[in-house]
């Protein structure tokens, strides 16, 4: 099985960037994070005629989660388990498919709000935590997978790209990621390339794409039984490239 994420920057910009995407690449599974419409609004007829069923979980204008799959699924969760139904942004999506449970993500980006809306970026990340112990403790082939909006390491972003002050790199912020991979998550990417960059976002400013000044914030997670059939996990860069492009690319993940 080939699951794949990309957070597109809006669907209906990126429609066809996904559509010429898939077709070459022809993953399972494709979660996408801020598709910026609501849920009526999302072009599901133009991947539905490729052979991809789509169910999107919407927000007008901003943020917004779906899946794409050409494999049978059922939604479980289209909001994350603990945060109460006051939290209205559309951020969460899990799913099962073959027997896999899959949890598509777009964690708060944490540097706007100020303190409010850091702490709201880190009470996500511990009821995400507490949804994955969960599903862990009763054995549930998973994958955790999205824009997580975290750089674990220095090494994760290119140098001077972001201050230590940055939400995404704050200390609180890597505890619970890491805490999340002390569960027995694995980490796809750098199970697979232990050291090294492997950028999946470049800013729009500040020639960040051409001057290769990226950061790694769109992540695979994999439970220990799925970690055990990792074949590869690689961010698509090319697509990049294109014309007028995501600021984020695919991170592919195959499964044997």
């Amino acid at each position: 099985m080939k699951i794949a994420t990309w957070n597109v920057n809006s669907i209906r910009q990126r429609e066809s960037h996904v559509c010429r995407w898939l077709e070459r690449i022809s993953p399972d599974i494709l979660l996408l994070q801020e598709i910026k419409c609501e849920a009526h609004a999302f072009p599901a007829a133009a991947f539905e005629r490729i052979g991809y069923r789509a169910e999107a979980i919407g927000q007008k204008a901003y943020n917004g989660v779906a899946v794409l799959a050409r494999v049978p699924f059922e939604v479980t969760h289209r909001a994350l388990p603990g945060l109460g139904p006051e939290d209205a942004q559309a951020r969460y999506i899990e799913i099962v498919a073959a027997g896999v449970t899959i949890i598509g993500i777009y964690l708060p980006n944490g540097n706007s709000g100020g303190e409010a809306g850091y702490a709201y970026k880190l009470a996500w990340m511990d009821a995400l935590h507490a949804r994955v112990a969960l599903l862990l403790e009763q054995d549930t082939p998973l994958v955790v997978t999205g824009d997580f909006n975290v750089c674990p390491t220095d090494e994760d972003f290119a140098p001077g790209t972001l201050g230590a002050g940055d939400a995404l790199v704050r200390p609180e912020t890597r505890a619970r990621f890491r805490a999340l991979l002390w569960l027995g998550l694995t980490d796809a990417i750098r199970a697979v390339r232990p050291t090294g960059a492997v950028w999946t976002f470049w800013d729009y400013q500040a020639g960040a794409w051409p001057r290769d000044r990226g950061l790694r914030i769109d992540h695979a997670l994999l439970s220990p039984t799925i970690a055990e059939r990792l074949v590869s996990a690689v961010a698509d860069r090319a697509v990049r490239g294109e014309e007028q492009p995501s600021d984020h690319v695919p991170v592919v993940v195959e499964i044997g």
